[in-house]
C-alpha cells in the first residue's frame, strides 16, 4: 500500500513508473521547461511596462513564484504521486477540485509545448527559409516524442547536453556583455535596472508589479518537476529541493541577463512604451547594437534549439499528468498503461494534441499570438487550487500534525493571493478560453458520477 492508502502503482505492474531519475535529471527538466533564456523574448515588453526596472521586475517575480514553489515542495512530500496538482487538490480539498486542477493544469501542459515547438520552428524557419515553419514545427514535435518515447532517463540525458549548450551561450553572452560595459560603459544608469530609466517619470511601484505580472510567466513550467514522483530515487525531498533549486536558479539568470541588457539598452523605456513594435525584438536589437550580430544569431539558434527541448519536458509532463488522471479513472483507463514503465499512451496521446495545436498555428500569421494569449490560464488556476490544497490538508483537516501557521496559512495564501492577481491581469482572450475550459471541465466531472472513496495519506 501507498501513503495515499491504495495499491501502489509498483504494484500494478503494468501501470507502474519505473524510478530512474536523479537529483540532476529534475533540475535538467525544470530548466529545460523554464529555458535559461526565458527573458528574451519579454524583455521589451517588461522594460516599457516598469520604466526601466525591469531587474527588479523579476526579483520580485522570483519572491512571488518561490510561494507557489513551497507549496508544491510541502505537497510533494504529503501525496509523492504523478500528476502533481491533481493528486494534492484530490487529497487537500476532494475528488471534484482534484479533478478541476488536473483538468485546468491539462490546458497548460498540452499548449503550453505547443507554443514553444512553434517558436522553434519559426526560428528554424527564419535560418532555412526555403522549408515551410510548419513542417519545422512538426519534425520538432516529432524528435521530441520519439525521445520521450525512448524513456524518462534517456530524454533526460538528451536534455542535459541541450542545456549545458544554453548555459554555455548564455555564459558567452554575460562575458560579452561585461566586456562591452569595461570597454565603452553603460548606455543607461548602473542602478536604472532597479529603479528605473527616468524616462517615464518618477520610479513607480505600481508599474513593477504591473510588469511582475507578466513575468512570472517567464518561471512556468518549473512545477513539472513535481509530476516526476514516481519516477526519481531517493524520496519525494529530492523533488522539493529540485523544485526550489530551479526557481532560485532560474531566478538569479532571468535577474542577471536583464541587469545586465538593461544597461547596454540604447533606447529608452519611455520609446519602446511609445512604439510597441520595437518591443519584441529589444533584446535581440540590443545585442547587435552592442556587441554584434554574431552574438544576436548565437542566441536565436540557442533559443530554438532550447525551445523544442523545452516542449520536451512539457510532452513529459503532460503524459504524466494524463496518466495519473486514467489511473484513477478521471479520464480513459488506457492512459495509465506503461510500457517498460514509460506511460507511452498517454504521450501519445499528449503528442498528437500538441502536434496539432502547433502546426494550426504555425499555419496562420497570427497563430504564435493566439496561443500565447491561453496557455497561462490553466497553470494559474492550478497554481490556485494548490495553495488551497495545502491550507485544507494542514489547517483544514489538520492531516500533517501540529498546524505551522506561517507554512500551512499564511504563505499559501499569500500565493493564492498573487495568483489571483496575475489572472487578473491576464487578456481577456485567455481568461474566457479559461472559463470555458473549467465549465467543461465541470460538465465532464458532472458525467462522470460517483467514484471511489478519496484516498487520503496517512
Amino acid at each position: 500500500m501507498s501513503e495515499t492508502g491504495t495499491t501502489t502503482p509498483e504494484a500494478e505492474g503494468e501501470r507502474a513508473l519505473r524510478r530512474s531519475l536523479g537529483f540532476r535529471d529534475l533540475v535538467v527538466y525544470g530548466l529545460l521547461f523554464i529555458a535559461p533564456m526565458a527573458p528574451v523574448g519579454v524583455f521589451g515588453t517588461l522594460d516599457a511596462k516598469s520604466h526601466g526596472a525591469v531587474a527588479l521586475v523579476y526579483l520580485v517575480a522570483t519572491i512571488a513564484m518561490a510561494f507557489t514553489a513551497f507549496s508544491y515542495a510541502q505537497m510533494v512530500r504529503v501525496v509523492p504521486q504523478a500528476g502533481s496538482v491533481f493528486a494534492y487538490a484530490r487529497v487537500g480539498l476532494g475528488n471534484g477540485a482534484g479533478f478541476v486542477a488536473g483538468w485546468m493544469a491539462m490546458l497548460d501542459y498540452v499548449l503550453i509545448p505547443a507554443v514553444a515547438y512553434l517558436f522553434s520552428g519559426v526560428a528554424m524557419n527564419a535560418l532555412v527559409p526555403e522549408v515551410s515553419r510548419w513542417v519545422w514545427t512538426a519534425l520538432a514535435v516529432v524528435v521530441t516524442t520519439l525521445l520521450n518515447l525512448w524513456g524518462v532517463r534517456a530524454a533526460a540525458r538528451v536534455g542535459f547536453l541541450v542545456l549545458a549548450t544554453e548555459v554555455v551561450v548564455l555564459v558567452v553572452f554575460v562575458v560579452s556583455a561585461v566586456v562591452v560595459l569595461a570597454r565603452d560603459g553603460t548606455e543607461r544608469g548602473w542602478l536604472s535596472p532597479l529603479t528605473g530609466d527616468g524616462t517615464q517619470g518618477a520610479f513607480a511601484l505600481s508599474a513593477v508589479l504591473g510588469a511582475v505580472s507578466v513575468a512570472v510567466l517567464s518561471y512556468l513550467g518549473f512545477d513539472a518537476i513535481a509530476s516526476f514522483a514516481e519516477e526519481v530515487t531517493g524520496g519525494s525531498a529530492k523533488i522539493a529541493r529540485a523544485l526550489l533549486f530551479c526557481l532560485a536558479f532560474a531566478g538569479v539568470l532571468f535577474i542577471a541577463q536583464t541587469y545586465l541588457v538593461a544597461l547596454l539598452e540604447p533606447v529608452s523605456s519611455a520609446r519602446l512604451a511609445a512604439e510597441p513594435g520595437l518591443q519584441g525584438s529589444a533584446f535581440y536589437d540590443t545585442l547587435d547594437a552592442s556587441v554584434g550580430t554574431w552574438l544576436h544569431d548565437l542566441v536565436a539558434v540557442s533559443k530554438a534549439i532550447g525551445a523544442a527541448f523545452a516542449a520536451l519536458a512539457g510532452q513529459a509532463a503532460a503524459g504524466r499528468l494524463l496518466f495519473a488522471m486514467g489511473r484513477d479513472r478521471r479520464l480513459p483507463r488506457v492512459l495509465s498503461r506503461t510500457n517498460d514503465g514509460v506511460p507511452r499512451v498517454a504521450l501519445l496521446c499528449a503528442a498528437v494534441v500538441t502536434l496539432v495545436a502547433a502546426v494550426w498555428a504555425a499555419r496562420r500569421d497570427d497563430g504564435m499570438d493566439q496561443l500565447v494569449s491561453v496557455v497561462d490560464i490553466g497553470a494559474l488556476t492550478a497554481f490556485l487550487l494548490l495553495h488551497a490544497s495545502v491550507v485544507g490538508w494542514f489547517a483544514v483537516k489538520r492531516r500533517g500534525g501540529t498546524v505551522i501557521w506561517w507554512r500551512h496559512v499564511l504563505a499559501p495564501v499569500a500565493g493564492a493571493a498573487i495568483t489571483v492577481a496575475v489572472i487578473v491581469e491576464a487578456s481577456g482572450t485567455a481568461q474566457v478560453v479559461g472559463a470555458v475550459w473549467l465549465v467543461a471541465g465541470l460538465v465532464v466531472l458532472a458525467a462522470q458520477g460517483s467514484r471511489p472513496p478519496e484516498p487520503t495519506p496517512s
